[in-house]
């Protein structure tokens, strides 16, 4: 066999292991992503996803001498497995979150399905290394000669470099003879999973979603396949005339499905706008359904895409239940879902505003000499609210994308009726506890406009450090409102939460709720719950915590139940420890 010959073979091998290396590390973190989307906790899903892949990992590699009898032929195979496993797998956690699961079935079952597809691919995805590595080493050649003259030379040059460098640390002899193929396989295999990573972070995820994401790499492994197939097939290969070690016996059949799962991925990442919105339709609108009495809403999305940061859906929501609906007034409504939280609905959107603005607007003048900051509330209907006031506004909010999204979009702009263009409003792109502890400004009123505490990505905006900058930067007389859970309904997050505001210097609190007749039966319902937060004593109106007759129509009209509102001592509950940055407390989750 030529050297020429062993070395386009020994380069087809190394070519393979680097994309088999970059699907293998993006499906882990499309599992991890995926299972944080449907199930809430970064950290622990991530955790637990790498965990199970890499002893897998482990697994698979240990059972690879068992497929020594053909390598090639089980290489392909392997890939193949994983080009039709790997999107079944991502499938069936969706489907294990978009159809009613009897209550019969055990949480822990259906805790070891969902993660079953990790195990699978991390399986399969073992058994690659130990096959190219012999592979490799069963070809002849220089393994110097696989590249071109000058970038041996200044491989080497850096390879001697380093040399010297450890020899610093270790007993060194540098090696000069021909590369292990062990060596060579590791070292294609790392720089195949740091692409890996990279790619989907900064290209697949951002750009094109998860799903997408999953038939690109189930295109690339079936790619893979069909290149190693005719390479080395001694039954299919373009190359079977020629007299080498590697011979492959694929049966027609599963080259066949090969080709027909590869074209299909082809399609599908083509389609992939198409693909995307028709699968995440299917899974939001069946998981919007199951968020009341089953059977009895409907809904149906209109319209979605994802930034940086969050999955923005606007869905349309109607009342297929017996009797009366009591959810809003007429049979549909329009809603925005940013994540796995609903930001809005037309039958409460101005109520929700009116009391997170309006009522606490009640202890302030209404005039520039005010000072408010909202932290979030990108969709700009609280500065809209806002504007009424003619106060001065500080806006942060780190979606970019989501804010230029809101501008444009018809459902929103009739909400903030184009409050970004208030020319007392000053927007900064940023994180909200970042630019709480870089500015230098005081505030009279700080408006918490933010997402739920439901994904451990937003403890830092449930912290003792957050909540402790929010204070450092409030005038003399300044307050924070934010919405909050019932504690009623969740005890657990309303201790913790409770614990680590006043850790954080807030010492009283008045609480009170929005209120809205949103189903138009005559009677007002609760809308949202309300905190309005202070360090030390915060005197209102005759010892109450707003001025009812300062306030616009809507506080007038709920009189009655913002006039005896009054300050309390914020409770310390002793056992619960606060929510900080590096010591989180994850009772304050909310699943």
């Amino acid at each position: 066999m030529s050297q020429v010959t062993a070395r386009t073979k020994t380069l087809t091998l190394l070519g393979v292991t680097f994309v088999v290396s970059f699907c293998s590390f993006a499906y882990e973190f499309v599992y991890s992503e995926l299972l944080t989307v449907m199930y809430g906790g970064t950290v622990t899903q991530y955790v637990i996803t790498v965990g199970l892949y890499f002893f897998s990992l482990g697994v698979g590699a240990a059972l690879s001498d068992d497929l020594s009898g053909d390598r090639p032929s089980n290489l392909f195979r392997t890939e193949v497995y994983l080009a039709v496993l790997a999107p079944a797998g991502f499938l069936l956690v969706v489907a294990l979150n978009s159809v009613r699961i009897p209550q019969a079935v055990p949480s822990e079952l259906l805790w070891v399905v969902a993660r079953s597809p990790v195990v699978v691919v991390g399986l399969l995805s073992g058994f690659e290394l130990p096959l190219l590595t012999r592979m490799v080493e069963d070809e002849e050649g220089d393994t110097d000669a696989l590249v071109p003259a000058w970038a041996s030379r200044a491989t080497n040059l850096l390879h001697g470099g380093v040399v010297r460098v450890m020899g610093v640390f270790w007993h060194v002899e540098r090696t000069t003879e021909r590369r292990s193929g062990l060596s060579l396989v590791l070292a294609m295999d790392y720089v195949g999973g740091l692409f890996g990573a990279v790619v989907y972070a900064r290209v697949l995820y951002p750009r094109l979603g998860l799903i997408p994401t999953i038939f690109v790499l189930a295109l690339l492994n079936g790619v893979a396949a069909l290149a190693f197939v005719a390479r080395f097939s001694g039954e299919w290969g373009l190359f079977r005339g020629e007299r080498r070690r590697l011979v492959g016996r694929e049966s027609a059949t599963l080259l066949v499905v090969c080709l027909l799962v590869t074209a299909s991925y082809g399609v599908a990442v083509y389609e992939h706008e198409r693909v995307d919105e028709t699968l995440s339709s299917l899974y939001l609108e069946q998981d919007v359904e199951d968020e009341y009495a089953p059977g009895a809403m409907r809904a149906s999305v209109v319209g979605q895409h994802t930034t940086t940061y969050q999955h923005v859906v606007e869905y349309e929501r109607t009342w297929t239940g017996v009797g009366e609906n009591p959810h809003f007034a007429g049979e549909t409504e329009r809603c925005l879902r940013l994540g796995t939280a609903v930001q809005l609905c037309d039958s409460w959107a101005d109520s929700y505003h009116s009391g997170l603005v309006d009522v606490p607007m009640t202890r302030f003048d209404h005039d520039p000499e005010t000072n408010v900051l909202v932290v979030g509330g990108g969709d700009y209907v609280a500065v809209d609210h806002l504007r009424e006031y003619d106060v001065t506004v500080d806006q942060v909010d780190i979606d970019a994308e989501f804010m230029a999204y809101a501008r444009n979009d018809s459902f929103l702009s009739k909400w903030h009726d184009d409050a970004y263009e208030y020319d007392r409003l000053t927007t900064t792109v940023a994180d909200g506890y970042t630019y709480l502890r870089q500015t230098n400004e005081t505030y009279d009123l700080v408006l918490l406009d933010v997402p739920g505490a439901t994904d451990d990505d937003l403890l830092k905006l449930y912290s003792t450090e957050f909540y402790g900058a929010i204070r450092d930067r409030l005038a003399s007389d300044g307050v924070v409102v934010t919405w909050t859970y019932a504690a009623s309904a969740y005890g657990d997050h309303n201790k913790a939460f409770t614990n680590t505001v006043r850790d954080a210097g807030f010492t009283r609190y008045a609480p009170y709720w929005a209120w809205e007749d949103i189903d138009a039966d005559g009677d007002v319902e609760r809308v949202e719950r309300f905190y309005v937060l202070a360090p030390g004593d915060r005197p209102g109106t005759n010892g109450t915590a707003f001025d009812v007759d300062r306030g616009d129509d809507y506080v007038r009209r709920h009189g009655d139940r913002y006039r005896d509102v009054r300050w309390r001592e914020v409770p310390r509950y002793d056992g619960v420890e606060v929510n900080s940055i590096f010591d989180p407390n994850y009772d304050i989750i909310v699943d």
